[in-house]
This record gives structure tokens, sequence and C-alpha cells, in this order.
């Protein structure tokens, strides 16, 4: 179970399903950037939507948009979290200059006259059924150890202006729906009962859930909660980029991939089965252990969904069979699937310090590892990169790859390699720093 206080964690028919935390690729969310001027274009507003049905829209114009946490610090800045980064999409891709940074003092929801120091982003759905994406996120609220801690989870609702004129709002889980004295987290966006409705799962105390029934007020109550489910594990995998649960057994209700570890940790993991009552039926197989664990027809044609789970050095387990396929990606990896060349297959992308895509065929995965280009910085020694998101952000049916890379401290990437007819770029058709969005 994680309490998040100065630190931040985090399809073809695929699904990412990490271990580690999806919008958070950093341990230490307050690394400083040197002293300079954003390159980033002059930001303008957010362009007002109507409501979509587009994954990870939180303006509702219909074009996917780009959560970054675990941003650089501006220079002799505050040791506060420095906030989230949003940038938005449009028809032609991510708008460098339709942005915005959602910090504490401005969008976080205070406790009593606190105003949170962490500010981390954890997942992305929409709870309250309106048309426009909302951001679920993880503070650090006052406690004095006594007693059952309060919740740590906010809810800042999207709108026809995005995110950046919101207030959080506390995440309300009834005393019914909780059990035992740790933190709540790790949450979870999910139709796990299959009614239409996007619920959350977050961990209890032990090997139980709290399931919150959506649809969700603005006030941070959900539909319904009952008393807490027994799942297969401790730990929750992070929907992996800006993505939901999904349905991995076809029976109309999303499913909750459970851990025997905290995210981060090398572990094996199970499925925790939707239905009409939740995720409440623990799948028939374990899944091998490892770090992050994919679903999608890796397999071949006509050969159903299958997992992919990525150990060490990117070595790939297909369908539990250990050690298929070695990426040698280099340290702890994450995952990211869906159809970069709309080929019908889907295609995989490892992270590490030589991230690699795995192209999907009629026959499988590919055991070839094409290498992906990482942006140079400063420093000695490989940089690790991060899976931010593959997902098609410019409307073409083929996903684009979102890579956040870092060295240190003080020095970061953010490159966007667009998908194409022969897979993703050699070039990024966009390159920035996080340090772009918290400079003056």
């Amino acid at each position: 179970m994680r309490r998040r206080i100065a630190t931040a964690a985090g399809l073809g028919l695929a699904l990412l399903l990490g271990s580690c935390g999806l919008l958070s690729p950093s341990g230490d969310p307050h690394r400083t950037a040197p002293h300079r001027a954003s390159s980033l274009p002059a930001a303008r507003p957010v362009p007002a939507g109507r409501g979509s049905r587009a994954a990870a829209d939180f303006n509702g114009d219909g074009h996917p948009d780009l959560v970054l946490d675990s941003l650089l610090a501006p220079a002799r800045g505050r040791d506060d979290d420095p906030g989230i980064g949003i940038l938005y999409g449009s028809a032609h891709g991510l708008a460098p200059a339709t942005r915005e940074l959602l910090t504490p003092a401005r969008n976080a929801a205070r406790t009593g006259p606190a105003v949170p120091a962490a500010f981390d982003a954890e997942t992305v759905c929409d709870l309250d059924r309106d048309g426009f994406s909302d951001l679920v996120v993880t503070t650090d609220p006052p406690y004095d150890g006594v007693g059952r801690p309060p919740v740590p989870v906010q809810l800042l609702f999207g709108s026809p202006r995005g995110l950046g004129a919101a207030r959080a709002v506390q995440l309300r889980i009834p005393d019914r729906a909780r059990f035992g004295n740790e933190w709540p987290g790790q949450p979870v966006c999910g139709d796990f009962d299959g009614d239409g409705a996007d619920d959350l799962a977050v961990t209890a105390s032990g090997p139980r859930i709290s399931y919150l029934k959506g649809p969700f007020t603005r006030t941070g109550a959900p539909a319904a909660a009952g008393a807490p489910l027994p799942v297969p594990g401790t730990a929750l995998a992070a929907p992996g980029p800006l993505a939901a649960s999904a349905d991995i057994d076809h029976d109309g209700a999303d499913d909750l991939l459970v851990r025997s570890a905290a995210p981060g940790r090398r572990a094996r993991s199970r499925l925790a089965l939707g239905g009409p009552k939740g995720p409440l039926t623990a799948g028939p197989a374990a899944y091998p252990p490892g770090y992050a664990t994919a679903f999608g027809r890796f397999a071949g044609a006509g050969r159903g969904v299958t997992s992919v789970t990525a150990d060490t050095g990117g070595e790939l387990s297909i369908g539990g069979r250990p050690g298929r396929i070695r990426a040698d990606t280099g340290q702890v990896p994450t995952l990211a699937a869906a159809d970069v060349d709309h080929d019908g297959h889907p295609d995989l992308v490892i992270g590490g310090t030589r991230p690699a895509l795995l192209s999907g065929t009629a026959a499988g995965l590919s055991a070839t590892a094409r290498r992906l280009p990482v942006p140079r910085l400063p420093g000695a020694g490989r940089p690790y990169s991060t899976v931010l998101a593959l997902t098609d952000f410019d409307g073409d049916h083929r996903a684009d790859l979102v890579l956040f890379t870092r060295r240190g401290r003080t020095h970061d990437r953010v490159t966007v390699l667009a998908g194409g007819p022969s897979g993703l770029t050699a070039r990024p058709v966009l390159s920035f720093t996080t340090a772009d969005f918290t400079a003056s």
C-alpha cells in the first residue's frame, strides 16, 4: 500500500496494465531545472468542446489529451510538488501551445487550511458521465497517526474549459466500504459491473479493495458502495497510459489486474474478474513474475487475447510461458500496446534504458526488437525512458508514442513519435522538456 507524500510513483484490443505509476515516471517529482525560459510557444486558451466519448479528453473536443507528472521544478523553486502538466489534443495531434499547469495551490482540495504538498496524477476516466474526462489524483492530507487515515484521493472534473479552472474534490469513500487503517490508494478506473458507468477501485487493508460504483457526483460521492471486496493480491495495477481497465474475458464487465507486491516491485499478478457485483471473482490463472502486464491478440490472428508480462531487462513472457522474447531494454520496464501501423495487429512498446518496439504480425508478436530513438541529455550513462502514452493523437488510426526520458534530477525530455505505415517515425514530431511547463 502506498502513501504518497513527497514522491511520485506513475488497444488493438490491447490494454496496458503496468505495475509502475501510470503517470509518474520518476521517483523524485521535485527535481529542479536549470533557470531557463520556456521553449514552447506562448500558451493559448483551451478550445471548448461539447463532450465526447474519446478517452482522456478533458475538454470534450473529441481529441485525446496528455497528462505529464513528475515535472521539473523551476530553478530556485519551493520544495513542493510543481504540479501536473496537461497538453491538449487537436485534429492534428498534440498542440504544444494548448497546455495548462495544474498546481496544488490552484487546483487541489484543501484539508482544513492545509494545501497539499503532493499532487500526483493517477488515472483518467469519465466518472460523472458528462462527456468530459476526469483526472484522479493522490495528495498528502494531514494525519496524526491516530485511527483511520483520511482519503488522499481527489477528483478533478473535466469541462468545456478543460481542467485548469477546476478545483478538485476529495473522493468520498463511505465507512462501510473501508477496511483496516491503511491509506486508500492506487485508484483504478473501469466499468467493473458492466452497467456503462465508470467505477473506481482503491486499495483497502490486506487483500481487499473499496469498490465504488459510478457514476459519481460532483462532490466526489459514488452512486453506491458496499463492504470491501476480497481480491487475489494486495496491490492494484495502474491502467496504462490514460486508459481505463478493459474487459479481458468479454463478459461485458471490465476486469482488474491485482498484484502480490507494491507497484514498482517484481510480482505475480492475477485478474479480479468483473461482473454484476463488481470485480469479485478471481481469474483462473496467475501471470508470471514481472513488472508490467499487457493484454492483446499477441499470439496471432484468430487466437484470441493473451498476456505479455515484462520482467527485468524487458524479458517477455507471452501467454504465461516465461522468457519467450528477450528485448534487452534495461532496468524496470514499462509497457504499452496499440496498433502503430494500422495493419490490424497490436504492437508492443517497452520502456527502459534501451526502449524498443516489437511489431505485431498475423503470426504473433515479432521477436525482433526495433530500438527507439532516445534524446541526448547532459551527463553520463544511459538515460531512462518511460512510456507515457501509445494512442492515436492525430486521428489517422495509427497509434503515436509519447516517451518521457530523464537523467538525474535536472534534465528530461518528452518526445512524440508518430505512427505510420512503416511503424513509428525515426524523428520526433514534438520534443520538449517538462521544465517548459514551469518556466517563468
